[in-house]
């Protein structure tokens, strides 16, 4: 049944997030009308050749939709009505199957499931009051499937004219792929937004010296021959649709078939891997796309590039663009992987002839610090559940590199992305001078070198050393502060790598031995063991103060001699490290706290550090109710060391949530009702922003004297807040 009026249809082309803009440039090529890129696609009028085009030929689109109605959703019989209103007979065939998905949301539609059920129903119905029969439900490969978008008091009904998402172009095998391969259209992005167009038409070259299953280098082939990313596809979704034209597409089709062409030259485009599996499967993928001649595949590592551009004749003689998908450290490598991974990449790109461009796809602005470039554009967008970025460089400008003389009085070049990194570099270096011969006539193993001293490099530079068994190694955190609205993340985040890379070369530590923390960052585990005095504590890196806490080293030496031949008592786990300290000279030590894992975690650190058997005990209790016990049953304690955490969830029903904010005074009150006479409570909370309400805890009437300010270390002179420390005193009545 040919389209009653296909000159002026109302379509709609999605893609992914970043690439609208890249998308409306596509349909203006395909001369459609009225191209208005909008969030998560681009809105355009033409006739049904300009849908099948569309379809065919967008490499960035995810979906190509035909608008069908606009109707009333305040709420579910609304929508209903509205839907039956259509004329779906003329679009769905008599034994035709459907499928419906819905999303968005309003106040009387808020579950998508129900949505699509009643607008299927609607639809059903119609057909059922025309035809006296109701199509069937296929989920998998329906005749014709609708879309469903929620707004506000109004859903709009989508005809799915491609099926399946475009990214599917047909030239991969079921089943058979590399870990995390990059979907066809992003990379097509990818490739458009580098300008290869361009470069292929002036006759440049592209390499991929990471191609994983081939994905940038089969795309890349495709624009190169002009042929459509469709050409391969099988299914379409217009093909079950009623007014599709047959004779239309299949014309549509041919005309594309007649403007590619085959490269008639050496290949153009080289891609290379290290794997040998992942490069048979991208030649198995170039195979099926029919681009195979215009690739050439080698088996190399990245850093060697240079080496397979002067064997392989023709590629430094022209302009090019290199472009690389490299390992995030989410899915294929751990982050403590990727420096190195970075730095192969780096010298890789050194290698290519000046005057090229690079174009990488990572979520990672520390790639910039490795290369020692700054992206002149970048855009944000999805690989996956992975929020990302393609970052668009030029190589006409020689990379940034900051001299650095490390304590050990090396001399390096390290690779940075932001020129104001040198006065990081010479702020570090003359704080660590002084942090390191403070630390070693004080005999600190572990201790803090720098604290966002310039304002625009916000954040932390601590080191950690591990115990004399363990080899003596050095390892070094950096945690970002948290950072004004005001600040580009992007910039923040190379700012970060940067002094990654110079706190390395500065304090003689191994790339893979840093830690690197954004402030809204939740990085993988990064677990050392590490030293202070002789003792040894496991920790992660990404959070050293929930086990050994920097700021509160005075503490723990002041818990070792309140403890001498006294009986101790700890409560919570996170004042584990104290208590340790603590247990050397104690006469006996208890630990209390609610968590079995962190009491079967504190148990392992006493032992590790010998301090096991009946004088070491542990209680698994919520802290207040052991409280209220200890107290009835008359119990005291020389010395009770409290680190308590600023927040807990409630375990029971119907239990408030612990705030050490409300319940501090009181916590107060009831341990220093444990206290013997003459005995001590040493309080503390790991929170850094926690503090104290001294007036209240004087009115509650005990002997409290604010050691917060004593108790903080040279190396935390300088921090803004002091962490909390009060001593609760128990007179003898003697």
């Amino acid at each position: 049944m040919a389209h009653t009026n296909n000159t002026d249809l109302e379509l709609f082309a999605r893609c992914a997030s970043g690439f609208e803009q890249t998308l409306a440039t596509e349909l203006k090529q395909l001369h459609a009308r009225r191209v208005r890129p909008l969030r998560g696609g681009v809105a355009f009028f033409g006739s049904l050749a300009h849908a099948y085009s569309a379809c065919l030929w967008c490499r960035v689109a995810t979906r190509i939709q035909l608008v069908l109605a606009r109707v009333p959703a305040s709420n579910a019989q609304a929508l209903y009505d509205g839907v039956a209103s259509v004329c779906w007979e003329d679009h769905i065939g008599r034994g035709a199957t459907i499928f419906v998905d819905a999303h968005g949301q309003n106040d009387q539609l808020r579950n998508t499931k129900f949505t699509a059920l009643k607008v299927k129903d609607a639809l059903c119905d119609r057909l059922r009051d025309k035809r006296g029969s109701r199509p069937d439900v296929d989920t998998v490969q329906p005749d014709v499937s609708i879309n469903v978008a929620l707004h506000q008091q109004k859903a709009t009904l989508y005809l799915n004219l491609s099926g399946p998402s475009l990214h599917r172009r047909g030239y991969r095998q079921d089943g058979v792929s590399t870990e995390a391969p990059l979907k066809e259209t992003l990379a097509a992005g990818l490739l458009l937004a580098a300008g290869w167009p361009e470069v292929a038409r002036e006759g440049g070259v592209l390499v991929d010296p990471m191609c994983g299953s081939g994905t940038l280098a089969i795309e890349a082939a495709l624009m190169l021959q002009n042929r459509a990313p469709g050409l391969l596809r099988t299914h379409w979704g217009f093909q079950g649709w009623r007014q599709h034209d047959e004779k239309l597409w299949h014309t549509i089709v041919e005309q594309a078939r007649s403007t590619q062409h085959e490269t008639d030259t050496a290949p153009r485009i080289l891609a290379g891997d290290i794997n040998p599996q992942a490069l048979a499967i991208a030649r198995d993928n170039a195979e099926r796309a029919q681009v195979l001649p215009a690739i050439r595949f080698y088996k190399g590592d990245v850093a060697r590039l240079g080496r397979y551009l002067k064997r392989l004749h023709g590629y430094q003689d022209s302009g090019g663009l290199l472009v690389a998908n490299p390992p995030y450290g989410q899915r294929l490598l751990s982050g403590q992987e990727l420096p190195s991974v970075y730095e192969a990449l780096s010298t890789g790109i050194q290698a290519i002839p000046a005057g090229w461009d690079v174009a990488l796809i990572t979520p990672d602005a520390g790639v910039d610090s490795s290369l020692g470039r700054t992206p002149h554009a970048t855009i944000a967008c999805h690989n996956g559940p992975i929020n990302t970025w393609i970052r668009l460089y030029h190589t006409d400008e020689p990379r940034l590199e900051q001299h650095v003389t490390s304590l050990a009085g090396l001399n390096c070049h390290v690779p940075i992305a932001e020129p104001n990194s040198a006065q990081f570099a010479s702020r570090l270096r003359k704080v660590a001078r002084e942090r390191s011969k403070w630390a070693r006539r004080e005999q600190v193993d572990c201790y803090r070198v720098y604290d966002a001293d310039l304002p625009e490099f916000a954040f932390s530079v601590d080191l950690f050393v591990s115990p004399k068994g363990e080899g003596s190694k050095r390892y070094v955190r950096l945690a970002e502060h948290r950072r004004p609205k005001s600040v580009d993340p992007q910039r923040a985040a190379r700012r970060l790598a940067d002094a990654a890379s110079i706190a390395c070369a500065t304090l003689d530590v191994p790339r893979t031995h840093v830690c690197a923390v954004g402030w809204d960052e939740e990085p993988e585990p990064f677990p050392i063991v590490v030293a202070e005095g002789p003792y040894s504590f496991a920790i992660d890196l990404t959070r050293p103060d929930a086990r050994l806490a920097l700021s509160q080293r005075r503490m723990r030496d002041l818990a070792a001699t309140l403890a001498r031949d006294k009986r101790v008592a700890c409560l919570f786990a996170t004042g584990t490290s104290a208590l340790v300290h603590a247990a050397e000279g104690a006469r006996d030590t208890l630990l209390v706290d609610a968590s079995r894992a962190q009491l079967d975690a504190a148990q392992a650190t006493m032992r590790d550090n010998g301090f096991g058997g009946r004088r070491h005990r542990t209680v698994c209790q919520d802290v207040r109710t052991w409280l209220e016990q200890e107290t009835r049953a008359r119990h005291t304690y020389d010395v009770v060391l409290c680190n308590a955490p600023s927040w807990l969830p409630a375990k029971d029903a119907g239990k408030r949530d612990w705030d050490l904010r409300d319940e501090h005074v009181g916590l107060l009150r009831s341990v220093a009702d444990l206290l013997a006479s003459g005995g001590t409570l040493l309080f503390s909370c790991p929170d850094a922003n926690f503090q104290p309400d001294l007036s209240r805890i004087a009115a509650a009437g005990l002997n409290v004297e604010d050691a917060s300010r004593r108790m903080v270390p040279h190396d935390f002179e300088r921090t803004r807040v002091s962490p909390c420390c009060l001593l609760v005193h128990k007179d003898d009545p003697a």
